[in-house]
């Protein structure tokens, strides 16, 4: 008997459209002979699921199933990739856990932590991980610019303490530039961080875990013309990916206990991308955890993943079996 499979997309943020094209993603590397799957759209109250015939069916929240030919079609197992609430914010991962459904990613705290990058990079200092200076605001609270240049610096990043794939982010070169970016993050979320610039090499590296193995992938480079890793370069193409890393064998091998470590610190669970900076003298800068990373065909982890010389497939397999 095939498991029914709920692939959770959309969202309530500006990562909808890219959290579909997660999605459809996901729906193409599961192993669709040994389960069924069902893309589910989520925005607002609006939940439903996908039909093979373009036509679309509601959910029903009061226990996430749907009604296909007259019979009632519940699912065993939920892949969420919603970057941003709820999905990525621990909301949805306490539905699930009330109704009894498993799931691809970390639960409630780990969730909430995470989708907080302030929060998270200030909890895993605590633990000797190395961070860029930072500050944060929160909605109806202001900083002067004299503050920012005196405790952060300039260049700096503003940006949403809240949310994903560059949305509301700039870079911060002039003093005149401080306020505006301030807005334009508040914009996006309700938590805002001005933090430090940090000069070095950007890469990143997934990881994920089962009751049976560990698995860190290789590293990723990440190098674009743009003034930093932007929605251009993430997803239209304005950027160089190369994998593995153009570092050192000690290098990559230091990064990769880290993001293992990060993983055990928060209890992850499925697939978590970790994002870095290399500055001068080969230290290894924290800037964020991902635990709902993209999953596009051309995202870093199918490109980790490929660089392993592992299939897909058989990823996606290891993540739901392993809840079972």
């Amino acid at each position: 008997m095939k498991r029914t499979i709920a692939i959770v997309g959309g969202g309530d943020t500006s990562e909808f459209h890219v959290s579909l094209r997660s999605a459809q993603g996901i729906y193409s590397f599961i192993d669709k002979e040994k389960y069924t799957l069902y893309v589910v759209e989520m925005h607002g109250l609006d939940w439903h699921v996908q039909l093979p015939d373009e036509a679309v069916a509601p959910i029903d929240r009061n226990d996430f199933s749907f009604q296909l030919n007259g019979e009632k079609v519940k699912f065993d197992f939920a892949y969420i990739t919603i970057h941003g609430t709820p999905g990525e914010d621990g909301h949805l991962q306490g539905y699930f856990d009330m109704l009894g459904i498993p799931y691809s990613c970390c639960g409630v705290l780990a969730a909430a932590l995470t989708y907080d990058k302030f929060a998270c990079n200030q909890y895993l200092k605590s633990f000797g991980i190395r961070i860029a200076e930072s500050l944060m605001l929160r909605k109806g609270q202001s900083v002067s610019d004299e503050d920012v240049l005196t405790k952060i610096g300039l260049p700096c990043f503003i940006k949403p303490s809240l949310g994903g794939s560059s949305f509301g982010v700039t870079k911060v070169k002039t003093k005149e530039q401080i306020q505006p970016a301030i807005s334009k993050a508040f914009d996006e979320a309700k938590e805002v961080v001005v933090e430090a610039f940090m000069e070095g090499i950007e890469v990143t590296c997934g990881c994920y875990k089962t009751k049976e193995k560990s698995v860190v992938f290789p590293i990723t480079e990440v190098v674009t013309q743009n003034e930093f890793f932007d929605y251009d370069a993430k997803y239209n193409g304005q950027v160089s990916e190369i994998t593995p890393a153009r570092i050192s064998a000690e290098l990559t091998e230091r990064i990769q206990k880290i993001t293992s470590a990060i993983y055990d610190i928060l209890g992850a669970s499925g697939i978590i991308r970790v994002d870095y900076i290399i500055t001068s003298g080969e230290k290894i800068n924290l800037l964020e955890v991902n635990t709902t990373p993209g999953m596009t065909p051309t995202s870093f982890i199918p490109q980790q993943v490929r660089a392993a010389g592992l299939d897909i497939k058989d990823v996606m397999t290891d993540i739901i079996e392993n809840v079972f």
